[in-house]
């Protein structure tokens, strides 16, 4: 079976920085996969490298048998990649509603005379549109927020928002950076639900990047770890928990000391 993504031996520069090393992972359909790794190891910038913000120095990215390195991140998007970014990256000024829009628009089926005289199929489609965004809203409990300016919300709503406006792209591999970022322990336990319900519900494949260890050792199936853009190890959660160079990585030499 072909897998869902394929990274084969990935390496980046900045200038002569090597941010990340001969990077591999094979991902199948429906698999839910952590990235972890100290600050600075590379998490990220695999991310952009997977959704064509920067381009591979080396290597091969591929979804299904479609190679992603060269283009741009729009076509990886509408190829069925969603990602959310650990650092919220909302509309703000924008409603609840119409940042969902927004994500939809990539599935629009209109002209652009018909949206520039306002012609009749182009308000079908706009209200097309509407529908469906109000719709992923109510799926999310958001849908009584709608009319909301986005940067009111509280940050759990936030973070809820960015993640159903990556679904309004119908991806089938999310890419998640760090999620439970800000959030204390309560918010983390209902995130794992979360993370665990739009899998199922929405048929997604999932890679994660987390700092919090309590959530990636509850729900991440497998882990690669990375540091200075090298994988330094990759197993089971379990595996990981205690493997001497992971806890090096972290803790530095000496592990728990």
């Amino acid at each position: 079976m072909t897998p869902l993504l394929q990274i084969d031996h990935v390496t980046h520069y900045f200038g002569g920085l090597c941010a990340v090393n001969d990077f591999n992972l094979e991902l199948n359909k429906g698999e839910l996969v952590g990235i972890i790794g100290p600050n600075g190891a590379g998490k990220t910038t695999i991310f952009n490298l997977v959704t064509g913000v920067y381009k591979a120095t080396k290597g091969s990215i591929k979804l299904g048998e479609t190679e992603l390195v060269s283009r741009k991140p729009n076509q990886i998007t509408n190829l069925g990649i969603a990602r959310t970014f650990q650092n919220i990256r909302l509309f703000k000024d924008l409603t609840v509603l119409d940042n969902v829009r927004i994500a939809f628009y990539g599935q629009l089926h209109t002209t652009p005379v018909s949206a520039l005289f306002g012609l009749p199929a182009n308000v079908r489609e706009e209200q097309r549109i509407s529908d469906k965004a109000m719709d992923l809203l109510a799926i999310f409990k958001l849908d009584g927020l709608a009319g909301e300016i986005s940067k009111n919300l509280p940050y759990g709503q936030q973070r809820r928002l960015e993640i159903a406006r990556a679904l309004a792209t119908n991806p089938s591999l999310l890419l998640l950076d760090e999620p439970a970022a800000g959030m204390n322990p309560n918010e983390i336990e209902q995130l794992m639900a979360f993370i665990l319900w739009i899998r199922r519900d929405f048929n997604l494949t999932i890679i994660l990047i987390e700092h919090q260890m309590r959530l990636v050792m509850g729900i991440c199936e497998r882990l690669k770890v990375v540091d200075f853009g090298a994988t330094i190890a990759e197993g089971l959660p379990k595996e990981i928990q205690n493997n001497p160079r992971v806890l090096e990585a972290y803790l530095g030499p000496g592990g728990v000391g």
